[in-house]
C-alpha cells in the first residue's frame, strides 16, 4: 500500500461515514483535490503541497526552455 493511501484512510475515510459508494468516491476525490493536493505538506516535495511543488517545477522547466532557445 502506498503511503498516500494510508494517509487518506487515517485522515479522511476513517473519520467519515458515507451512505453510498458514490458518495464516498465523490467526497474522497473532493478531499484529495481541495486539501491533500493544495494544503497538506509532503516530505517528498520538500515540505510543499503537490500543487505548489508542480508549479515550481513547471516554472523551472520554462526557464530552462527559454535559456536553451536563447543560446
Amino acid at each position: 500500500m502506498r503511503a498516500d493511501n494510508s494517509v487518506l484512510k487515517v485522515e479522511y475515510v476513517h473519520r467519515h461515514t458515507f451512505v453510498t459508494r458514490a458518495e464516498a468516491r465523490l467526497k474522497t476525490a473532493t478531499w484529495i483535490a481541495d486539501f491533500n493536493n493544495t494544503k497538506r505538506r509532503h516530505s517528498a516535495a520538500g515540505g510543499k503541497p503537490p500543487v505548489e511543488f508542480e508549479r515550481i517545477i513547471q516554472e523551472a522547466r520554462a526557464r530552462t526552455d527559454q535559456e536553451g532557445r536563447a543560446a
